[in-house]
């Protein structure tokens, strides 16, 4: 969105942190200092310190989000007053350091919910403090009240909105998408097949964030399934770090599940590349009413490399798949459906060809990045103009 915006003639500025997901570890080229200034694809970005942590644990992982909101809001008050300051959310106290600094410079705040939150981190039961819970609930509303206008990713998530409260003529939906610049359909990188010996495999991919809320554990579970059935062609591909990542591994390696093979971190850059060798790409959330709500970004990508998508994800994502025929959904957290899917597209390569180029074409007319940012910088002048109209009467 931002480097759109900056090639439509505005000015962005982001204020983030030393670059340090998942594992807690400042990126090669950076410290965590006090500010750090570049320039990024004519975007300026400010990183500011923050207490660094490893995405897992909550307390430090608290601790994480308050600095980042006492950081930001003071290196916030030194920046040139803009026209209007976006917070997104998660994480949480993000969006409150957008609210003290709107009141402060007294400019209009666009709060992005990307993921509803604490509701997702109760889900997946990483806060259980019912005094903690209670507090934060009280926060998430004050938050909502504060924002002029918000933004969210999909029409469940404007209704969950609707149901904490929030008038639907304050909410809009700009979705994820896809930037048709870097996904596109390529040619299978074999130098990366030979790398991981997958040369000749049937590969089934999970490409992102290996956290709580992924439920990849499916994944070891139908492993097994395959080997029982000497299915020892078809390989589970994990390209990613997070949480849960290392613990997964180590059963997968107790387990002799020589069929599961995890990359690790990876560069953003490669994972087109990890995209390009992939048959078939899982896209997988645990088993809870709270994601029927969530659309995963991990959709987009696949389907705009014309890549089949088994999805493991119910409601509104789950409706998505079947409108653009990009793949096949299975019952989260079930391993059988998962062997049943992965085997119907290993054999029967022309649905996979089928699901791929539907997926694309749908990507590629409804979820284009370039037609998102400028719908979103239509609400953008909407509440720029509509805020200062405000204060000048």
């Amino acid at each position: 969105m931002c480097k759109r915006w900056v090639k439509a003639g505005h000015n962005v500025h982001v204020i983030t942190c030393a670059p340090n997901v998942p594992n807690g570890i400042v990126y090669d080229g950076y410290k965590n200092r006090l500010i750090q200034r570049e320039v990024i694809n004519g975007i300026e970005t400010t990183r500011v310190w923050t207490y660094i942590a490893a995405n897992s644990g909550t307390n430090k992982r608290i601790i994480n989000y308050l600095s980042y909101l006492f950081s930001a809001g003071i290196a916030a008050l030194f920046d040139t007053k803009p026209d209007v300051v976006i917070a997104t959310s998660p994480q949480f106290f993000c969006g409150w350091a957008g609210v003290i600094f709107s009141r402060l410079r007294r400019v209009p705040l666009i709060l992005e919910i990307r993921d509803i939150w604490p509701d997702s981190i109760i889900a997946v039961q990483a806060m259980r403090n019912k005094r903690i819970l209670h507090f934060v609930r009280w926060l998430e509303k004050k938050i909502y009240a504060a924002a002029h206008h918000i933004v969210t990713v999909g029409e469940s998530y404007k209704q969950k909105l609707y149901e904490k409260g929030v008038r639907l003529k304050d909410v809009s939906v700009v979705p994820n998408g896809v930037d048709p610049e870097v996904f596109h359909p390529q040619q299978s990188d074999d130098d990366l097949r030979q790398r991981y010996h997958l040369d000749g495999q049937f590969i089934c991919s999970y490409v992102g964030t290996i956290g709580m809320a992924c439920g990849l554990d499916i994944v070891l579970r139908a492993a097994k399934r395959l080997i029982n059935k000497n299915r020892d062609h078809i390989k589970f591909l994990l390209v990613g770090d997070g949480a849960i990542k290392d613990e997964l591994e180590k059963r997968a390696a107790l387990e002799k599940l020589h069929n599961v093979i995890f990359t690790g971190k990876q560069d953003k850059q490669m994972v087109p590349r990890f995209l390009s060798i992939s048959d078939a790409c899982l896209v997988h959330l645990k088993k809870a009413d709270l994601f029927k709500t969530v659309l995963p970004s991990k959709i987009f990508e696949a389907a705009a490399m014309a890549k089949p998508i088994i999805l493991g994800v119910e409601g509104f994502a789950a409706d998505l798949l079947k409108q653009a025929n990009a793949g096949i959904s299975i019952e989260p957290e079930n391993d059988e459906q998962l062997v049943a899917a992965v085997e119907m597209l290993y054999r029967d390569p022309n649905l996979r060809h089928s699901l791929g180029q539907a997926g694309r074409k749908y990507v590629a007319s409804c979820y284009n990045y370039d037609n998102l940012a400028k719908d979103y910088l239509t609400i953008i002048s909407n509440v720029c103009n509509s805020r200062y109209s405000m204060l000048d009467t």
